[in-house]
């Protein structure tokens, strides 16, 4: 039984954390905080690399590799706080692979995977019903009703939509009756919406609503992993270099103290989410308690985190230009999206029977 990832996954990380680091420096993810479009041609970048198609199965012209690998990215792009498009795009097209509609995933997964078209999933209702079995939006042929915290819906061609049963529907730009407007996000790089649907047209889909918000967690709790490993890091790294009364900081005991704590919060999780990536893989019956724990301790590692990495870095972490704040922001995108911490140890508690 192997206990780590396999070289090929190693080298999958690899060139997509080369890629970022060319292709996502500050600037370009600070300007896609004040220009929803600046981050258009990092998408296709990362669609280029071959990314939309790694979960999709080789029949259906994907690499058919698992859950875990496409969070193993998700991971990297998290470590960059990568803006725009790429965590809600990869959770709809893992919803279509779900669904096991043919004439939906012949017409729309090609496309999807190369970027050519961009999707997304509206889950989130009001009173925090993000669960599968909360859904309450239904209808036969239309629906009418509304999905609040929408990533990206303004640009998207299709929409994933969560509807009342634990059921999927599929719903196209420009239907009739679609709505889309602006809601206040505190991730500008992840901008949300809200859809209002006034009898509008959609394709009911059989998939299982349930596997799609766990898709979805994986994938959100593996960007979080990765970014609460950036601020390590880069705290770890400015306290190397940074220069005080004639010494590095990080001569200091307390500032030692302190990465030291926060490395060893951060490293012991990436166990976490590995497993419910593993889990979910094997659709073993217990991924969804799997899939809970490790969003509510991971993302709530993270916001502890980010916030320390800001304390590491002094008064140049709070400054703009040094953008601190963009991983605080994702964090904290990240522990309420989906649910917060708290309602994902409810729901792991229930799931096992406490």
């Amino acid at each position: 039984m192997r206990f780590d990832l396999s070289d090929d996954q190693r080298r999958l990380q690899d060139a997509v954390s080369d890629y970022l680091a060319h292709e996502c420096p500050l600037p370009t993810t600070l300007a896609a905080h004040e220009d929803a479009d600046a981050d258009r041609a990092l998408f296709k970048g990362l669609m280029g690399l071959g990314l939309g198609g790694v979960a999709i199965p080789e029949a259906l012209g994907g690499m058919g590799l698992k859950m875990l690998d496409l969070a193993i990215i998700a991971e990297i792009v998290g470590r960059f706080a990568a803006p725009g498009r790429f965590f809600a795009h990869m959770a709809a097209i893992h919803a279509i692979v779900i669904s096991g509609d043919e004439t939906v995933q012949q017409t729309w997964l090609t496309r999807l995977a190369s970027g050519e078209a961009l999707a997304t999933i509206a889950l989130g209702e009001g009173n925090e019903r993000w669960f599968a079995d909360e859904w309450q939006l239904s209808g036969e042929a239309t629906l009418t009703g509304s999905k609040l915290f929408v990533p990206n819906a303004d640009e998207a061609d299709i929409i994933l939509v969560g509807l009342g049963g634990g059921r999927l529907g599929l719903v196209e730009a420009h239907a009739p009756g679609l709505s889309i407007r602006p809601a206040n996000g505190i991730d500008a790089g992840r901008p949300i919406f809200q859809l209002d649907f006034d009898e509008t047209p959609f394709t009911r889909l059989s998939g299982d609503g349930e596997r799609v918000v766990d898709a979805a967690l994986v994938l959100l709790t593996a960007d979080a992993f990765g970014g609460a490993t950036h601020c390590v890091e880069a705290s770890i790294a400015y306290a190397l270099e940074r220069e005080q009364f004639g010494r590095k900081i990080g001569a200091f005991q307390a500032l030692k103290h302190q990465l030291a704590d926060m490395a060893l919060e951060v490293e012991p999780a990436v166990g976490l989410f590995w497993y419910a990536a593993f889990m979910f893989d094997e659709e073993s019956p217990d991924a969804t308690a799997a899939i809970a724990l490790a969003k509510a301790h991971i993302t709530e590692i993270y916001t502890d985190i980010s916030r320390r990495m800001i304390e590491a870095h002094g008064g140049i972490g709070y400054t703009w230009e040094f953008a601190a704040h963009v991983w605080l922001k994702r964090a904290l995108f990240n522990r309420a999206y989906l649910g917060m911490p708290r309602r994902h140890r409810a729901r792991y508690a229930t799931l096992q029977r406490w």
